[in-house]
């Protein structure tokens, strides 16, 4: 029996704990973009990043008969997150990448354009980076992976008020942070 493209993940965590393992790769493939752009995100590492994502799914793999079937996003993500917080606790362990394009010619039309495009990103990326974990965190979540404070507080197990401040607090700092730049 095959997996349907939107089969519930309930239904497919009872057929995984029943003895269908390989059906585990459909909730990979399901959550592993998701969960990436987050890592990638609070870590800045797209190699950290995938380890973490990859870390994440296994430890979930092993538990998974502790999960609530039907809440298997959340209970996932905040594996990762709490993944991606010890990372960072121990970054000093950790050297930068050496990213081979950094000095790559552009391959747009307009070379100034792509330039201060470029900037600009290494600019939020900076800045991000410089605000608390949860605030970047919540940041992230509100504005690039465009969730609910429902969705958020769900994820983050935290109350919508507080998750509401952390993102007000977040713009604030990256509009002191950015006055500068932009």
């Amino acid at each position: 029996m095959g997996v349907e493209p939107q089969q519930a993940d309930a239904e497919l965590i009872r057929r995984i704990l029943a003895g269908e393992r390989e059906l585990y790769a459909a909730l990979v493939v399901r959550y592993q973009d998701a969960l990436f752009r987050h890592a990638f995100a609070m870590v800045g590492d797209r190699d950290a990043a995938a380890d973490l994502v990859q870390e994440s799914f296994v430890k979930a793999f092993a538990r998974l008969h502790t999960c609530e079937p039907d809440r298997f996003g959340a209970w996932v993500f905040r594996i990762l997150r709490n993944r991606c917080k010890d990372w960072l606790k121990n970054r000093r362990q950790h050297t930068s990448p050496l990213l081979a394009d950094d000095h790559a010619a552009p391959d747009a039309d307009d070379p100034v354009r792509t330039l201060e495009r470029t900037e600009l990103g290494r600019a939020v990326d900076a800045a991000l980076q410089r605000l608390p974990a949860a605030q970047r965190e919540a940041f992230l979540l509100k504005h690039v992976d465009g969730l609910s404070y429902e969705e958020m507080a769900e994820r983050l197990d935290t109350g919508v008020s507080a998750l509401k401040m952390r993102v007000m607090r977040a713009r604030e700092a990256l509009q002191e942070i950015l006055r500068d730049v932009v």
